[in-house]
């Protein structure tokens, strides 16, 4: 009978888990690490990019995403979306073409690889012969043209991928129809374009790569005299590898020099590549002129420009990385329009730029945001923002946004089905410049709403005359920077390290690399205050101990003008200045807490006093006394100095900043894994004590507020509790003045409980459960009416979780009840932890807290409360992603964000109730005959690519070949 009910318990919990648990990454935020092709269908509206890692993701309306992950691991070298169809077309490096497909399943579309194809020559023949160079989709919808590195084009038919060998052209057939005296003197080597006629599907272009264009007929096989090209009827632009630009008109014998003109637009001082080159007509003026590259080589060759010219308006955009395509937006049906929008691609950002008002002034994008603009540092997520907060939040961050274009997003293809977020949630984001920012994380789009900078509290090395987003009048090139990518820090110790936002009171703490923490209040209108430093001397006198990092920052003396939004009113400045590990803000006692690897401190922000300090610094501790900067190559002095050179350089600024921010997320993060335990690899083995002469035992991991029972039983009291890397847990009972005189009162402290745990793990988080076992509401959370006051009559629990095991104690008594050991049970140590709330996906009343749990293994765990027991597990980071693993943040609601790349962050959810991912139907287009080609695929309707086409350029640049 025992049996039988342990039987039917098991299954009822196993239920309940299935209505509360379900692992599922959801979403990919921000920008795809590594993108390396780019393509745009005007018909379905929707922007694809490719990148190095073999990745294809497709953007249209705001939440209209979709993701799709070659098999091979290989770099996507191009895009092409079939005309008027769902289909597209990747080709990657290793020679393969693959075809996918938006297909409705259940009233959604889902991104599919439905066919792959790799071109195989005659027997015998050289891998160039069969190697692509570009691809042309035909208007039909049904060919595929293949230019190769061997100068064959081969015509493939889709989507079935069938060779038409009976039409391909030979470099044989092309060689027999071209004058004998441009084949006697120059190869016609690899096929470096392809171009359709938009007026005769029948005819297209073929550039060479030394020169020479073609003009073929694919039905009657032979090249052409005579073919009318653009609008107006005649001309084709081609473009040079000298930085020279040439409009040919076609079918006409005997030209003259205007109508038949070379054009070098930055000199005839030696200048860089144009690699793509745009033209479009306007209807009531003189038409646009865009193109890539072709800056002076000597004085700007390390630029990376799109210049755009329209009547007597010519901007060189400057991008602080290198274009990987870039293509135009018209009005209208079918791209006939006027141009609209000039969208970009470059390496770390996707720029789009309003061509239709004045100043060309920058859209704003809804996705594809650089999250890493300067490189990331830490990651602090807040559910259920209240609406006036949120409004407020809103309302500053469009005071910054005045220089963004009011015109809507322009690529606008799909429609999102996911319903409206339950609730309004922030990510926010702390950064290596000292910059705090602020996302919307409510949806499938993680949307910028304001940005917070900390630098102008103190003295930096940064130059204010130092300012390169603007060229100056009259220069030439006419430069204008755009984008928002900026990797570089004047000082490294400003960057952020711990944020904390109530949500209720507004109030905001966020503590940096140099010992700072900054409380701040957000203001609605700009003021003009000064900011005094409160130092704090977390080593108490202690001899012996001699700090050998980087110094603290300066506050400015003179008061600051601080726009709107948050505002600091009070600065601690720890001493010695290092990291700060642990921070945690009490709004509604109006306390902040932090801790380095020297203590913890507790300071009252209404008073701006501090309540006391506690030096946890052990005597073998001496790295600690050295700062985490000194020991990363001392970043502090090679880092700041680095930048600063190039930024005045301005030579080599762009050349290495993809390395720099990503070995500077991973410095961070093994900094970061360092700093929590000196040690080797996880190995399997059972829980060691480990000794007190390990290196950090000092180290505040973790900081915790509650209104628990220390003393005795009966009578509860406010408390501070801190966890250290040696296994160390410090209780202090604090003492708040009546309301009436909180002002004027002092808080008083008393250590009442010190814990040391057996094995000395580092303690890396607190709970007190109260008598119904659910843990402590957040503070205020139960004035707003927005939790039930906890159960102050039964006995409260202290849960404590160390690297190894979690472990409950009674109170106020202190003394172990249960608990469960993750290392011995499969060698993992936590590595994050946060409390969640999973709600059941069939009862709307019904809903259970638990521990989400992150391990150095990246396994999540769900471990139940108040009986401490696993739920369930499931992979999700790769181990060996250091990164990944010391950037994962939880939500309340059981979702979760850790960073892929620098740029990205993945999205995921345990819960059942609370999911956000893309839902997303794209139809198909109404087809509508052979139209214009999109100005995207390496070619536009009046343009193509090669590096030489007149025998003078030839014979001046056999020398300098690019």
């Amino acid at each position: 009978m025992k049996r039988f009910r342990r039987h039917g318990q098991e299954s009822q919990r196993d239920r309940l888990k299935q209505e509360l648990f379900q692992f599922n990454k959801t979403v990919e935020h921000g920008f795809p690490h590594q993108p390396s092709a780019l393509g745009y269908s005007p018909s379905l509206q929707l922007l694809a990019i490719g990148t190095r890692s073999g990745a294809i993701k497709l953007y249209g309306a705001p939440g209209v995403e979709f993701m799709g992950l070659h098999d091979e691991n290989a770099a996507v070298t191009q895009v092409h979306f079939l005309p008027h169809q769902v289909e597209l077309v990747t080709l990657l490096d290793d020679n393969s073409l693959h075809m996918w497909t938006l297909r409705a399943h259940k009233g959604l579309s889902e991104l599919l690889e439905i066919g792959r194809f790799t071109l195989t020559g005659p027997p015998g023949a050289p891998p160039s012969v069969t190697r692509v160079t570009a691809v042309l989709p035909h208007s039909s919808g049904e060919l595929l043209l293949l230019g190769t590195e061997g100068g064959h084009v081969f015509i493939v038919e889709v989507p079935g991928f069938r060779e038409l060998e009976e039409r391909n052209i030979s470099l044989d057939q092309v060689a027999s129809s071209v004058p004998d005296d441009y084949i006697g003197r120059r190869n016609l080597e690899h096929v470096e374009a392809l171009q359709e006629n938009p007026v005769n599907p029948n005819q297209v272009v073929i550039g060479y790569g030394r020169g020479l264009m073609v003009v073929w007929d694919l039905e009657k096989q032979c090249q052409l005299e005579s073919v009318w090209w653009t609008e107006d009827g005649g001309y084709i632009l081609s473009s040079h590898s000298d930085g020279s630009y040439c409009r040919w008109m076609v079918g006409v014998d005997d030209v003259n020099e205007e109508e038949e003109k070379s054009d070098i637009p930055y000199g005839h001082f030696p200048c860089k590549a144009i690699m793509k080159i745009i033209q479009l007509p306007t209807e009531d003026g003189p038409p646009f002129l865009l193109f890539s590259g072709g800056m002076p080589r000597a004085s700007y060759g390390d630029r990376h420009c799109i210049t755009v010219i329209h009547g007597k308006t010519h901007v060189a955009l400057d991008f602080t990385s290198r274009i990987i395509d870039f293509f135009v937006i018209t009005d209208g049906l079918q791209q006939k329009g006027d141009p609209s929008a000039l969208v970009v691609l470059v390496e770390e950002e996707l720029v789009v730029i309003d061509l239709q008002t004045e100043g060309w002034p920058v859209i704003q994008t809804p996705y594809l945001v650089p999250l890493h603009s300067s490189a990331i540092t830490c990651s602090h997520h807040v559910s259920a923002i209240p609406f006036k907060l949120w409004e407020r939040i809103s309302s500053v961050g469009e005071l910054q946004n005045t220089h963004y274009s009011k015109k809507p997003w322009p690529i606008t293809g799909g429609q999102s089905l996911a319903p409206d977020p339950p609730q309004r949630d922030l990510l926010l984001t702390g950064h290596e410049d000292g910059t705090v920012r602020f996302w919307d994380a409510s949806g499938v789009c993680l949307s910028p709403m304001y940005k917070l900078s900390t630098a102008g509290v103190f003295d930096t090395d940064a130059d204010p005359n130092d300012n390169m987003n603007q060229g100056t009048e009259g220069e030439w090139p006419p430069f204008r920077k755009v984008g928002c990518f900026d990797p570089y820090s004047d000082d490294p110790r400003l960057g952020i390290q711990k944020i904390h936002l109530c949500k209720y009171s507004g109030y905001l703490t966020v503590a940096g690399t140099a010992g700072q923490i900054l409380v701040m209040e957000l203001n609605d209108e700009a003021a003009e205050q000064t900011v005094e430093a409160k130092v704090v001397d977390l080593l108490q006198g202690q001899e012996g101990f001699r700090w050998k990092g980087h110094t603290r920052l300066d506050v400015r003396e003179e008061p600051v003008l601080f726009p709107p939004g948050f505002q600091p009113f009070a600065l601690v400045q720890c001493q010695p200045p290092a990291v700060v590990t642990a921070l945690n803000l009490h709004s509604e006692w109006k306390l902040v807490a932090f801790g380095t690897s020297h203590g913890f401190g507790l300071f009252d922000y209404q008073q701006k006093n501090n309540v006391f300090v506690k030096c946890t610094l052990n005597p073998s501790d001496q790295l600690a006394m050295e700062g985490p900067l000194s020991r990363v190559k001392s970043i502090k002095k090679s880092l700041r100095q680095s930048f600063r050179r190039i930024r005045r350089s301005r030579v080599s600024l762009r050349k290495h900043h993809v390395n720099n921010a990503a070995k500077l997320q991973e410095a961070n993060a093994r900094l970061e894994a360092e700093l929590a335990e000196m040690e080797l690899a996880p190995v399997q083995r059972k829980i060691e004590a480990r000794s007190s002469d390990d290196s950090f035992t000092g180290l505040v991991r973790t900081l915790y507020f509650a209104d628990t029972f220390l003393s005795d039983s009966s009578h509860n009291s406010p408390s501070l509790w801190a966890g250290t890397n040696g296994g160390c847990v410090f209780a202090y009972m604090l003492r708040l003045p009546p309301v009436e005189h909180r002002a004027d009162e002092p808080i008083t402290a008393h250590p009442a409980k010190e814990i040391q745990l057996m094995h000395r793990a580092p303690v890396v988080g607190i709970v007190v459960l109260d008598g119904h076992g659910a843990p402590l509401p957040e503070p205020l959370e139960v004035a707003h009416d927005l939790a039930r006051s906890p159960e102050m009559q039964g006995s409260h629990h202290l849960l404590v979780i160390s690297e190894e095991q979690f472990k409950v104690f009674t109170l106020p008594k202190v003394s172990a009840k249960m608990k469960l050991k993750l290392t011995a049970i499969d060698g993992s140590r936590v590595r994050r932890v946060g409390v969640a709330w999973f709600g059941s996906n069939r009862s709307e009343d019904y809903g259970e807290s638990g521990l989400v749990v992150l391990t150095n293994q990246g396994d999540l765990h769900v471990v139940s409360l108040p009986s401490v027991k696993l739920q369930v597990q499931y992979p999700c980071i790769r181990k060996e992603d250091v990164s990944g693993i010391a950037s994962c943040v939880f939500t309340k609601h059981g979702q979760g964000f850790y960073l892929i790349s620098p740029s990205e962050f993945e999205r995921f959810s345990l819960s059942t109730r609370c999911l956000v991912e893309p839902r997303c139907l794209v139809g198909a287009p109404l087809h509508s005959g052979p139209q214009r080609r999109p100005q995207t695929d390496g070619i536009s309707y009046c343009h193509i690519l090669f590096a030489e086409v007149l025998q003078e350029i030839q014979k001046s640049l056999e020398g300098d070949q690019t």
